[in-house]
């Protein structure tokens, strides 16, 4: 299992992506997802290449809008998941999805704090007495912070805006902020390292998830195996288990 460090440029990915096999020699299958996905993605990565010798499923990880920008300027993926509707919709007017996108979860947000919560965040209502942070709006996770905020009637402004939600949460696993607003899934895979503050259901946005092969996909068998096993029995298992919601 190999993957990928997120945030690398698109010319570097369509050289390294014209070979269809991996530096192992093995088939490679390459996987874009939204960084919410990590810790879900990467069980999944585990049981294909058991069932699938040969194969090597290299992932990378990084915010939804810049996956689908990537993938419509060309880059080599075979599978692209995205966080929201509007980021996989960029893929599929730029004609490069090989079917129509599939929801296969959804999301909510949490407000992730630090252990033993130093900051005293209450709630949303709070967020205005201390330095908080967020994913940037052109992202899924910001676009839905700044929705929750508005909802819940709250005018304050994180100190700092970062590309996706695995920064943000790095952000209050170091203490650097005294809260960040990310998804729910997010806080329970950080475990001991933040405490979470749930937001309450009316002020709380859903994020609905979608996945689909790319067009011109190296190993488009391959890559609807990976779509069957996200969308199927096996694959809703991991992703509730992690807690996201059903599609």
């Amino acid at each position: 299992m190999r993957r990928v460090a997120a945030g690398f440029a698109v010319a570097g990915l369509l050289v390294s992506g014209v070979v269809g096999c991996s530096d192992s020699g093995r088939t490679k299958l390459t996987i874009f997802a939204a960084s919410s996905l990590t810790a879900s993605f990467t069980t999944l990565e585990t049981r294909f290449e058991a069932d699938h010798p040969g194969v090597d499923v290299v992932t990378s990880f990084e915010s939804s809008t810049t996956l689908a920008e990537q993938v419509t300027a060309g880059a080599p993926a075979d599978v692209i998941a995205t966080a929201d509707e509007k980021s996989i919709g960029l893929v599929k007017d730029a004609s490069q999805l090989s079917t129509d996108p599939t929801q296969f979860a959804t999301n909510t947000l949490a407000i992730a704090v630090p252990p033993g919560n130093p900051g005293h965040v209450t709630g949303v209502d709070s967020l205005s007495n201390v330095s908080f942070v967020a994913c940037d709006p052109t992202a899924p996770c910001g676009a839905a912070a700044a929705t929750m905020l508005a909802n819940a009637g709250v005018t304050a402004n994180p100190v700092t805006y970062l590309a996706d939600v695995a920064t943000t949460l790095a952000q209050v696993e170091s203490g650097e902020a005294d809260a960040g607003i990310v998804y729910v899934t997010d806080a329970i895979a950080a475990g001991s390292q933040v405490d979470t503050i749930d937001i309450p259901a009316a002020d709380n946005v859903v994020n609905p998830y979608f996945i689909g092969t790319v067009k011109d996909a190296k190993q488009a068998s391959l890559a609807d195996e990976w779509v069957a096993l996200v969308t199927g029995p096996a694959g809703q298992r991991v992703l509730q288990k992690a807690g996201f919601g059903k599609p």
